[in-house]
């Protein structure tokens, strides 16, 4: 089987799982045989991906998310601005991918929860099936677990998830536990996809807490966390630190950020503060490490991904970097949950073979609105 993959490249999360489905893939006896990444003007193709990933990779123009410099909110209103501005480059990337498909001709083409492939599904209509991963798509299901308010988030993050996936065989939504399958919205539930390092390492006991720090805010917190618990080691992963290892004072670490030994420093962590990224919180539930999930400001799919994540036990959920609440959490922690996880997880390399077995066999090809039209697409954004 030829695979083509389109990959959001905003963040780790997408691109990680790219890697580790191209891994199963290569295992399988597959061919990958390229990754068209949605990129900007500011955000080319991440290092950790093209240093990795094994196929030719492919930039394609991608208008991204807008960030408040200041606080790294996301700011919706300007998203969607940006948007609109780039309307004419982002035409020309819609043609791009339907080129590229029509060329190359793979069996399937996955799309992780990429914009461009829902729009040039509904647009251009490629002749190539799709089917497309992503934690996101669990929005489309009846368990999927919301904060309350933030009506206009909620309405932007389904109509976001909405045009990514336009014209797909199935949503393969990834998730924290096992949860039926519903077929009237094409929604498989899969386990995550977890790069093979992670399942490589061997977690052990340990005293310290590891933070994950994006935000300027939340270091300003993390500060004040430290100043009332001196006592607990902490090692913090930055951008903005001055290098390798930069000591604060005996329990507080600033790290450069670094993926590898950020999952090495998980491995023998106690617990983890970090947003509420779900490949982040994921790598921690594998490794046995209770998480404080901290959403950004106005990020209604983290705020999602926090709550999900307290349901399936996997930590708790927190609007600040609370140590209090954290060191009140890890004594009622269950720590069988990490191995009804990796059972979870186990499972996967069938399911995702089977979607893509499913996907080049059934005909005929959904239309480009098929399950999301008139009054069904009414229903999925009331929900």
């Amino acid at each position: 089987m030829r695979v083509l993959f389109l990959v959001q490249g905003e963040g780790r999360g997408h691109l990680t799982q790219a890697l580790s489905l191209a891994q199963m893939l290569q295992t399988a006896g597959h061919q990958v045989i390229g990754a068209l990444v949605g990129v900007t003007e500011h955000r080319s193709v991440p290092a950790f991906f093209s240093n990795t990933f094994t196929a030719p990779i492919t930039p394609v123009f991608s208008p991204g998310l807008v960030y408040n410099a200041g606080t790294n909110e996301l700011e919706p209103f300007k998203t969607t601005v940006q948007a609109i501005r780039y309307s004419r480059p982002f035409w020309r990337s819609l043609k791009l991918v339907h080129e590229i498909i029509e060329t190359e001709r793979p069996d399937v083409v996955v799309n992780f929860y990429e914009m461009l492939g829902g729009l040039t599904y509904a647009l251009l209509r490629p002749s190539v099936p799709m089917i497309c991963i992503a934690h996101q798509y669990f929005a489309f299901h009846s368990n999927f677990q919301r904060p309350k308010g933030q009506w206009l988030y909620r309405q932007a993050f389904r109509i976001n998830t909405l045009l990514t996936c336009f014209g797909a065989r199935e949503l393969l939504a990834l998730s924290f536990d096992k949860q039926p399958d519903e077929p009237r919205n094409r929604v498989r539930v899969v386990p995550p996809l977890l790069r093979q390092e992670i399942t490589q390492l061997q977690p052990s006991p340990g005293d310290s807490l590891l933070a994950y720090v994006t935000q300027p805010g939340l270091k300003t917190e993390l500060l004040k966390a430290h100043q009332q618990h001196p006592g607990i080691k902490i090692d913090a992963f930055h951008a903005a630190a001055s290098g390798p290892d930069e000591r604060v004072d005996d329990t507080l670490t600033y790290h450069a950020i670094d993926g590898k030994r950020f999952l090495e420093f998980m491995a023998r962590c106690r617990a983890i503060v970090t947003t509420a990224g779900f490949e982040s919180v994921c790598e921690a539930a594998y490794l046995g490490k209770p998480a404080l999930m901290i959403p950004q400001p106005n990020h209604f799919e983290q705020s999602c991904n926090a709550i999900d994540g307290q349901r399936a036990g996997v930590g708790i959920a927190a609007q600040k970097f609370d140590l209090d609440q954290l060191l009140a959490y890890l004594p009622t922690h269950d720590y069988t949950v990490s191995e009804r996880f990796r059972a979870w997880h186990a499972q996967g390399y069938f399911m995702f073979l089977a979607a893509l077995n499913r996907a080049t066999s059934a005909t005929p090809r959904p239309t480009s609105t098929d399950g999301f039209s008139g009054n069904r697409l009414r229903a999925l954004l009331r929900g």
